[in-house]
């Protein structure tokens, strides 16, 4: 046999064939009262000799402990907040017992944990790029609105950058928002953040979970080369129905949730929210505030039987209005745009097999558009059907991780108006592909996890191999992780980053036979430093090639003509958080730099050289935020400042006049098109933002209901940020100014 067939049979022997016959349990672990699955419950069994078998439940409620010994086991379930649960099981040869967990809430010892500090919500969960965001975090930051939002807290984490409170564009670690993969269930979300960048599709009432993979993600992701936003919806209450509503100047929303039968097997979940801020807002702010938007949720999610559980998902947004001011060049254009997504999951656990399996099926599609809703300058469309699958092998020593995927893309584009070729295209894209992800267990805090993703392009009839690796070691009050892998993207997203208000996009196939791709290299440190202080810091580095810019023009149009460019990011993020009593506080400091560097032949009569670098507009080089927040006497405070150096902009020196001497043009009467004279692409520098938002809350329970009460200021201190300055009139916009607001929430359950 060849060395390296040996090599992949030993690995499959070592996985998924047993020496023996295997015992196996397994189960579901929910909360007792609403049915909705328990994460990281610790399970232990120790047989008659003292041995001691374990697992933890993943984020389904999932528990799996394989290769038990056959005999009598005493079998433990212990969670934070929640009586521990005993039992004895009896074990025959090659048996499968299944034993699904309701845990009570302890009272008690949850008031314990509110008065020692609780520990939901931490932030320094994170390590080599990922990070996981639990909802109590998302609550507790300061909005303008009662009710927390994900795009709230992502504003608020250094190596994230929003450009504007405008356009709902956010950057991660220098990446482009195109190249961001943003998952809610599964179903991919092209245009996840509203056009008030306060507010995301994801409010934190209907969120599980939510992973933010900044850099170095694994082999299951793919198709983008920056980061992977990956947010997982809660059940609905399977056992009693509950609602909520909520108001405020900027959004009005209401949530529904609760069995659909009788039994508890089926349970549902719905939220609607409308912004109210063209009107109400714009009244509490001052000035006028021309953007509306709304998303509806819905989810179904069922036990099938003992061996599975059967979900769907669906998500509808609208956003409209004018991002920026007039500042001179009349009122901006009207965008709007809209995500339609559906999808459905099945977990399926195999009889007698230590496996679990998860089928998703998915479609998603976005449209976007410029200009008069009757007559558009420029639209653009994309839809996408989705398919795939995942299965994990479980096993004492490690698990092993693979999947496949198979995917179609329909990208369509108007492009037209004032200084616009007219261009008007269809295409059709495929991918498809599979990945293998083992994981090692070296001890509980150490494994070793290196995997590849298979990517077929079959519309540039390329193959591509991406090897990934990552590391996690812990001993004592250190956490060290690194991660590396490469990465490739053929859809691509067409934005004129010249004119910072323009948020309109198109989406196409790369022009070329060349891929972008990106390498990532990071390396994380986590330690407890005593006395409730805890320290994470991640380095990071991106290498991106065949990026595709737009061409760098003196005429002020989109352009559609593009540019290959390559990339390099590096930065530094680093947090420190205190928790003693009632007390919880945080600071967080980025430092990155984020070079690009292009190829123009024109170029050369404008600068000497037809390459030029330059530090693209999301170059934001220090972040900072400090965030607090207390209990006191059932009032919730919280503070939030943040800080970040100035961006780079188009600086123009001037203005000319261009005629195109065809043979027929009268230079005395003919005006001509207007053209801006810049410097050096990207050389100005804007002045630095800065801002305090503060809330206090108030809970009351009356009866079956509880009503929480909020007042918020956001900019407190009235900061004139800038939001932009106009390259083709040189005038200032600034974001919005200092943001008063109450709201009100009512849950009945």
């Amino acid at each position: 046999m060849a060395p390296r067939k040996a090599t992949v049979f030993s690995l499959v022997l070592f996985f998924t064939v047993p020496a023996a016959p295997a015992q196996i349990l397994r189960g579901f672990v929910s909360d007792q009262a609403t049915g909705e699955p328990l994460e990281s419950v610790n399970v232990s069994l120790v047989d008659s000799t003292g041995a001691l078998y374990g697992a933890a439940t993943n984020t389904d409620g999932l528990y799996l402990v394989p290769r038990l010994q056959p005999g009598r086991y005493v079998v433990r379930f212990a969670y934070i907040g929640y009586h521990t649960h005993v039992d004895t099981l009896d074990f025959a040869i090659g048996q499968t017992r299944i034993l699904d967990i309701f845990l009570e809430e302890d009272t008690q010892q949850l008031q314990e944990l509110v008065i020692e500090g609780v520990r939901e919500g931490s932030v320094t969960d994170m390590g080599a790029g990922m990070e996981r965001i639990e909802p109590a975090a998302i609550e507790r930051m300061p909005a303008p609105d009662v009710s927390g939002d994900l795009a709230t807290y992502l504003t608020t984490l250094p190596g994230v950058v929003l450009v504007g409170d405008q356009g709902g564009q956010f950057y991660v670690r220098g990446g482009e928002p195109t190249q961001n993969l943003v998952l809610l269930d599964g179903m991919l979300v092209y245009q996840p953040f509203h056009i008030l960048s306060y507010y995301s599709a994801f409010p934190a009432e209907i969120l599980r979970t939510v992973d933010l993979h900044a850099g170095g993600f694994g082999a299951r992701f793919g198709g983008r080369i920056s980061s992977v936003i990956d947010a997982w919806s809660r059940n609905g209450n399977n056992q009693q129905f509950a609602a909520s509503g909520s108001i405020s100047p900027f959004l009005a929303g209401t949530q529904l949730e609760g069995p659909l039968v009788p039994s508890g097997r089926v349970s549902m979940l719905a939220s609607v929210r409308e912004s109210v801020v063209e009107h109400a807002g714009s009244r509490v702010i001052g000035r006028e505030v021309p953007l509306h938007f709304r998303d509806i949720f819905a989810k179904v999610h069922g036990r099938t039987n003992e061996h599975g559980r059967l979900s769907f998902s669906g998500l509808r947004t609208y956003d409209r209005g004018r991002v920026g001011s007039n500042t001179g060049r009349g009122v901006p254009e009207e965008v709007r745009w809209h995500n339609e997504a559906i999808g459905g999951r099945y977990l399926y656990l195999p009889g007698n097999l230590p496996i679990h399996a998860e089928f998703m099926v998915s479609y998603s599609q976005h449209t976007m558009e410029l200009g008069l809703q009757e007559d558009p300058l420029r639209t653009s469309s994309t839809a996408r059907a989705n398919m795939e699958g995942h299965v994990v092998h479980y096993s004492r020593r490690g698990d092993m991780r693979w999947g496949g995927f198979l995917r179609t893309l329909i990208l369509k584009s108007e492009l037209s108006g004032l200084y616009q070729d007219f261009e008007l295209s269809t295409e059709y894209v495929t991918e498809a592909g599979m990945y293998a992800a083992p994981v090692y267990r070296i001890s509980r805090r150490t494994s070793i996890m290196p995997s590849i993703r298979l990517h077929h392009f079959p519309s540039k009839n390329r193959l591509f191999a991406e090897p990934r690796m990552r590391l996690e070691w812990g001993r004592g009050p250190h956490d060290v992780s690194m991660a590396a892998g490469l990465y490739h993207q053929e859809i691509i997203g067409i934005n004129d980053r010249r004119d910072a208000a323009s948020v309109f996009t198109a989406w196409t196939a790369v022009p070329t036979g060349q891929v972008p791709r990106a390498f990532h290299l990071l390396v994380g440190y986590q330690r407890a430093l005593g006395g409730g202080w805890q320290l994470a810091t991640d380095l990071y580095y991106k290498s991106m090639k065949n990026l595709f810019i737009a061409e760098w023009t003196a005429r002020p149009r989109l352009t559609t003509r593009l540019q290959q460019a390559s990339g390099r990011v590096l930065g530094l993020d680093t947090r420190a958080e205190f928790r003693r009593n009632w007390l919880y506080a945080h600071v967080n400091y980025g430092l990155a730099t984020v070079e690009y560097k292009a190829m123009q032949p024109e170029l050369i009569e404008w600068f000497g050289s037809a390459e030029y670098t330059f530090r693209p507009a999301h170059d934001r080089r220090h972040q900072i935020n400090m965030f607090l927040a207390t209990d006191y006497r059932g009032y919730a405070l919280t503070l939030s400042w943040q800080f970040g150096s100035g961006r780079p902009f188009n600086r123009a020196l001037g203005f000319d006049g261009f005629i195109l001497m065809d043979g027929s043009a009268d230079v005395f009467t003919e005006p001509g098109e207007r053209r801006v004279i810049y410097e050096r692409p990207f050389n100005g520098i804007l002045p630095t933002y800065h801002r305090l938002d503060v809330s206090l809350e108030r809970t009351f329970v009356m009866g079956t209901s509880r009503v929480t009460a909020q007042a918020s200021v956001i900019n407190v201190y009235d900061r004139a940020n800038i939001f932009y300055l106009d390259v083709f009139t040189l005038q200032r916009a600034d974001q919005l100014p200092i943001i008063p607001a109450l709201g009100l929430k009512v849950d009945i359950n």
